[in-house]
């Protein structure tokens, strides 16, 4: 059985790669388009000026009050046609939510355990400094918090009701740490789960990080990727995890993908897609994480937790060198 550091190690990195790797083709929609525009991406690459399929321009975020403003000099792009929603990320940077993870990652480490308030406070100050990130884009719930807090809400209160898979990529990494600093399993998911609801609130979210927590928990016994996943698919004994997932999972991605589960970043389907090509590619991460890259849509955060399942299982020797050693600028 693998260390606890290899096992966490590999969850951590491997989120962050799935994420870097997609950025550039983030909410590409049109498979065909995504192709014509990257090639076929394997490594990292810096995101193009322009997004075709953008639709920032039909989000919004009205505060400038510096205790609610998120946006900072981004605002100037908001409510533009063809924004790419990364602009001015690096090859191999890091977008906003696993940014989170990191900060959520580095307090545990320097503190040996986790502490909610401990985070709130840090994830406040984060947001509200949008020039240490550089991401153009911030999600929904981020603004909904925020909205919140200037509503009159307390912190610990301000999280908005969620149904996206970008609330799951913290789930994996996180109980990864914690187990690795000996907490056990029950202490774990009560953790992580109290973490996901800081930002993430609602059954849906909780369902979702649920059954991550489950198959974390079986990987870090060391039972194999494909024989949790299979065992549960048998059983239906988990949500988000049913269905014909085990027969579709011998088709390819562009008969999968986007037909049969849409490549969009709402858990009914994020969560199913993530598990096909985990076992359709648990045997080879680095063509996983290029399919689902080359899937589009939500692929940024369907990598994270693509990567953190096969980092968990494998180690983050199952990642090609060049994306371990090259730094993804978390």
């Amino acid at each position: 059985m693998k260390d606890t550091y290899t096992r966490y190690h590999g969850a951590s990195i491997g989120a962050y790669i799935g994420d870097a790797l997609a950025m550039p083709a983030h909410w590409f929609y049109d498979p065909h388009e995504l192709e014509r525009t990257f090639g076929r991406i394997d490594r990292y690459i810096a995101p193009p000026q322009q997004h075709p399929g953008s639709i920032l321009w039909r989000s919004s975020y009205a505060p400038t009050e510096p205790e609610f403003d998120i946006l900072g000099d981004q605002r100037q792009y908001w409510g533009r046609r063809g924004v790419h929603y990364h602009q001015f990320l690096a090859a191999g940077e890091n977008t906003l939510n696993l940014k989170l993870l990191h900060l959520a990652l580095t307090q545990v480490e320097a503190n040996k355990e986790y502490e909610p308030a401990r985070f709130l406070n840090a994830y406040q100050r984060f947001m509200r400094s949008p020039a240490e990130h550089r991401d153009t884009y911030v999600e929904e719930c981020h603004r909904g918090f925020f909205l919140n807090l200037r509503a009159g809400k307390t912190a610990e209160k301000a999280a908005v009701a969620e149904k996206h898979i970008g609330g799951m990529v913290a789930v994996i990494p996180l109980y990864a740490a914690l187990r690795h600093l000996g907490q056990d399993d029950a202490a774990a998911r009560q953790a992580v789960l109290a973490h996901v609801a800081l930002t993430h609130a609602g059954p849906l979210v909780a369902s979702g990080a649920g059954t991550l927590l489950t198959l974390a928990a079986e990987l870090w016994e060391g039972v194999p990727l494909t024989e949790s996943l299979s065992a549960h698919l048998t059983r239906q004994d988990l949500p988000f995890l049913q269905g014909p997932l085990m027969r579709q999972a011998e088709l390819p991605p562009e008969m999968v993908l986007g037909r049969l589960y849409s490549t969009a970043c709402y858990l009914e389907d994020s969560l199913p897609a993530t598990f096909y090509l985990a076992l359709r590619y648990a045997a080879d991460a680095k063509e996983a994480l290029i399919a689902n890259t080359m899937a589009g849509g939500d692929n940024c955060h369907r990598g994270a937790v693509l990567g953190a399942l096969l980092g968990l299982d494998g180690g983050p020797s199952v990642f090609p060198e060049h994306w371990r050693t090259t730094p993804v600028n978390v």
